[in-house]
């Protein structure tokens, strides 16, 4: 089941029942062209944005994985220790998603890598086998490797989804990677769990759901990027 709604993460968080995960890629206050939403806040308008997400999420879901602009790692650093400091019964995992095309820069070290963060739960069973991959032993006819090959480390290895790749949906400024999407899912989730995506953009969580055997419901503001997504997925309604 896939569900479009059309409406702010903050209306949707305050009426929805409880999911499995969520999943928060917001904007990365760059200055990109959204549809409906200015990407240029002040650093303090940014962080309220980013403590007003993990606030409104932390009773609605079981895990939470939160996706972030390299540049915004001291601030959700800061964000998620004071989180901490009041709601003992969370944990948190910092990882990192590299990627190769980073943009170029001749004057310093140039972005390669992007924030990924997961907050859950003490206690919240995971499924690691779910997303084992072949280990270089496996790769290289070692006898001694582990035929189900190796849970994958926290640093998730996926390309950025280029102007040319056959994923890129133009409608909006930004897109993460399916496989990234995949491996959250499947490493959280079991079939016929609810995932819920606070930004939808391009609708990637909708893609990806079958393939994972989960229920999704996507949260867009914007009403021409959820008329975009409903025609790409031949959603029938948009709520």
């Amino acid at each position: 089941m896939i569900r479009l709604y059309n409406r702010s993460y903050e209306e949707h968080l305050q009426k929805c029942k409880p999911v499995r995960m969520i999943f928060a890629d917001p904007p990365d206050n760059i200055g990109l062209a959204y549809n409906g939403f200015k990407d240029k806040m002040s650093d303090a308008q940014y962080e309220c944005l980013l403590t007003n997400i993990l606030h409104l999420s932390k009773y609605k879901a079981d895990v939470i994985w939160l996706s972030l602009n390299s540049r915004h790692a001291f601030l959700a650093g800061h964000i998620i220790y004071k989180m901490f400091n009041y709601h003992e019964h969370w944990e948190a995992k910092s990882c990192i998603q590299t990627f190769t095309f980073g943009q170029h820069n001749h004057n310093d070290l140039g972005n390669n890598h992007r924030l990924l963060y997961r907050i859950m739960w003490h206690d919240t069973e995971l499924y690691p086998d779910a997303i084992r991959v072949p280990s270089w032993r496996q790769l290289n006819g070692d006898k001694r490797a582990d035929p189900r090959g190796r849970v994958p480390g926290d640093v998730f290895d996926f390309p950025r989804v280029t102007g040319n790749s056959g994923q890129r949906r133009k409608f909006s400024p930004t897109q993460l990677h399916e496989g990234l999407y995949e491996r959250c899912i499947r490493l959280c989730c079991k079939p016929g769990d609810t995932v819920l995506d606070l930004f939808a953009g391009s609708g990637t969580l909708g893609r990806v759901a079958a393939r994972c055997k989960v229920h999704a419901h996507m949260v867009e503001l914007s009403k021409e990027t959820c008329e975009a997504i409903a025609a790409d997925q031949q959603l029938k309604r948009i709520y």
